[in-house]
């Protein structure tokens, strides 16, 4: 999929002319909620009919005036198109198919339905013919209106009416203004065959049915004798390919298309949304199941009606529809002709759970897209299952009001009326809330949680062992990939040790192919460790050149989870420390906050560390490394734990009146450890002990002395039994 495509997308069938979707493009700007992508469903359209412009409502000049200003937005145009073409004899889409033989048959003739332009035909994507007309009309409505991609609904079949059907004498069908799903061609039933009538019903609209019911009759046939019982569930599949072919064909580049009707396969051509769910908390719940199961199925481009497509939906509802949609891997808002206008920034309130969810999901579009590269790939879906991640938690299992984007990402938002808190369940290990990353959960066996939840908030976590790439967001997906890189790295909350690992993949997203090798690509692999007091980040870089030449630079890296003060020291870049008069680089820290803690022993303190300044090539290798000040204090062997032993440790970073004379100092620092009771057999004040290093220097050693004795004995002697000597 392009880039662009992992936007938000906007749609509504009722937008009635240019002026209204001129006037949501407007809205969301106004309201600084992002979009991408603004659609038109039938609306454009001359009397429905497929790869035709409705000259009075939409013309031509007008509309292109409209794409030209989003097209240098970095928006993009999408619409609709049905696989049924109108039976009419002044519609040139209609007898250039007649003329080339395209269309499905029955006993000889074309196959009559009846969808939103009234009689139609379907064609038949089986047939060689039929993919090069399609083709063509493609690209002559291309050549009318420049869109980016074409959304294939209906395309199941679906059929308002059943059995053998003619055209009745005499009425116009449809009759009336408004868009109407009420058969009224002449029909009949079929009965009489074994593909018509086997002894076997589906349950299709709550009631068994026959096979053809609201769709094509089974015992029609496709190109080169393969009867419609054999060729049904591929149907919208074969429309799918030869759309890809022709939107292909057209500019050469990666075709987005969105189809109702999926088979197995479809997920390399094709987004695909659920159908036109309602707008009910049950829906809503139901939305994430739907998805995962889709990206098991091998559709990784996938989401439901944002907001629900009808009926009338409630405030509340939406603001939390878009806090899953937003983290749908296809994120659109659609809805229906007579429901009452449901986009993001009809509500105050839903406008503001827009810009904070859609607001984290435009930073996460490099790892979004790099989700995708790795489903192209691999397979893997977008949105996976908890137990994708974690097959040996069987809590997991059966799993489906949370979900995770790739393998660290968890969402945990709230499905129900009325709530302000979610029960979400942790598998084991630390996860550090993306809204607020000084938040942690910790669990070392798994457990349920209970978050706050308020009407504009989202609980959405990252897992420990994890580097995720992410940039500063924007209101359009072409300028947001052009904002700086954050890096943020994850380890286990206060651990000594760890290990993390990330990726990132970046091309000139509308190229025909997602893939390395072809000079307009790059991939990097990040990993990070924490160990011996010292952290260290670098990445492996394939094919940079394309990074390179976008001058995309990491500027802040993020660590979460460190032991210690949070101090940091002798900060080096490629090698290269980093000295003050010659590079200004931001360091701050702040501890964590344990939500919850683990069940069987205290937490241990544990730091969120910033570095802002950066200016690190991502087309290029590089390593940052730092000394982290200290973090396991140990007495007399034993190490000192927060809840067994209060010791104050505090820092300051010393100023130096006089610096070296032929070099830069780094950084040095003065800690301080109090609260101890070291019995050192003294007089009666407690003891300090001053230790001084070479300034700023990564090692060194230092010697002291202490003599006590009885201060009025005659000899200042050891041996008396009245004096004590120590070497420190």
């Amino acid at each position: 999929m392009p880039y662009w495509s992992l936007g938000f997308h906007q749609c509504r069938w009722g937008y009635r002319n240019v002026s209204v979707v001129e006037d949501v493009v407007d809205n969301y700007r106004k309201a600084k909620i992002p979009l991408d992508v603004i659609w038109n469903d039938a609306d454009y359209m001359d009397g429905y009919k497929d790869f035709t412009l409705d000259t009075v409502n939409f013309p031509r000049a007008k509309l292109l005036a409209f794409l030209d200003r989003i097209h240098k937005m970095g928006m993009k145009y999408v619409v609709i198109t049905d696989p049924g073409i109108g039976v009419n004899a002044s519609y040139g889409v209609y007898l250039r198919g007649m003329a080339n033989d395209v269309f499905i048959k029955y006993e000889g003739k074309p196959f009559l339905a009846q969808v939103w332009p009234g009689p139609v035909y379907f064609p038949d994507f089986l047939n060689p013919k039929t993919v090069s007309w399609w083709g063509d009309e493609i690209r002559r409505f291309h050549e009318l209106v420049p869109i980016d991609g074409l959304w294939i609904d209906m395309n199941e079949v679906s059929n308002f009416c059943s059995g053998l059907c003619t055209i009745p004498e005499g009425k116009q069908c449809p009759s009336g203004d408004e868009p109407s799903a009420r058969c009224c061609l002449d029909c009949k039933n079929l009965t009489n065959t074994r593909w018509d009538d086997p002894p076997y019903k589906i349950n299709a609209t709550g009631h068994k049915a026959p096979l053809g019911f609201k769709t094509i009759a089974t015992s029609a046939y496709h190109y080169n004798g393969v009867r419609e019982y054999d060729a049904h569930s591929i149907y919208g599949f074969s429309e799918t390919i030869a759309t890809h072919k022709a939107l292909l064909a057209i500019q050469g580049k990666r075709p987005f298309i969105l189809s109702r009707s999926t088979f197995v396969g479809s997920g390399q051509y094709a987004a695909h949304w659920t159908g036109d769910n309602q707008g009910t908390w049950q829906s809503l719940q139901v939305s994430i199941s739907t998805m995962l199961n889709f990206g098991i199925f091998g559709v990784p481009m996938v989401g439901s009606d944002i907001c629900g497509f009808f009926p009338p939906t409630q405030e509340e509802l939406c603001n939390r529809w878009i806090e899953v949609g937003a983290f749908y891997p296809f994120s659109r808002n659609h809805a229906d002709y007579y429901a009452p206008r449901k986009e993001l920034y009809q509500w105050e309130t839903v406008a503001e759970s827009a810009r904070n969810a859609l607001g984290m999901r435009y930073k996460l579009l490099p790892f979004l897209y790099t989700l995708n590269y790795e489903a192209h790939m691999t397979g893997a879906p977008v949105a996976r299952p908890l137990f994708f991640s974690f097959p040996d938690f069987t809590e997991c299992y059966g799993l489906s009001k949370q979900f995770l984007l790739g393998s660290s990402l968890m969402i945990s938002p709230v499905l129900e009326q009325g709530k302000t808190q979610v029960e979400a369940l942790f598998p084991p290990g630390s996860w550090y809330h993306m809204f607020d990353m000084t938040q942690v959960v910790v669990s070392k066996n798994g457990k349920r949680v209970t978050l706050p939840a308020p009407l504009n908030a989202v609980n959405v976590h990252l897992y420990e062992n994890t580097i995720l790439p992410m940039q500063q967001g924007g209101l359009v997906s072409k300028e947001a990939r052009t904002t700086p890189f954050s890096l943020v790295v994850t380890f286990p909350a206060g651990a000594s040790e760890g290990y993390a690992t990330g990726k990132l993949f970046l091309d000139e997203d509308e190229l025909p192919e997602m893939e390395l090798g072809n000079g307009q690509s790059t991939n990097v692999d990040f990993y990070a460790s924490v160990g011996n007091e010292s952290v260290k980040i670098w990445s492996q870089v394939k094919e940079g050149k394309f990074a390179l030449s976008k001058g995309l630079v990491i500027e802040k890296v993020i660590v979460l989870g460190l032991q210690g003060t949070g101090e940091v020291s002798e900060i080096h870049i490629n090698g290269n420390p980093i000295l003050n008069e010659t590079k200004t680089i931001e360091v701050s820290s702040k501890e964590q906050k344990y939500v919850v803690s683990s069940e069987d022993e205290g937490e241990s303190k544990s730091f969120m560390v910033e570095l802002k300044g950066l200016e690190i090539l991502v087309g290029k290798d590089f390593n940052i490394s730092w000394k982290m000040a200290i973090s396991e204090i140990h007495i007399n062997g034993n190490p000192i734990l927060n809840e067994t032993k209060t010791i104050e440790v505090s820092s300051k970073e010393q100023k130096y009146v006089v610096g070296s004379e032929d070099e830069g100092e780094s950084k040095s620092f003065m800690v301080e450890l109090k609260g101890l009771e070291i019995l050192v057999e003294a007089r009666t004040t407690p003891f300090s002990l001053v230790v001084t290093f070479p300034a700023g220097a990564s090692e060194g050693y230092a010697t002291g002395k202490l003599f006590l004795d009885e201060d009025e004995l005659p000899e200042m002697e050891l041996g008396n039994g009245q004096s004590t000597n120590g070497q420190l």
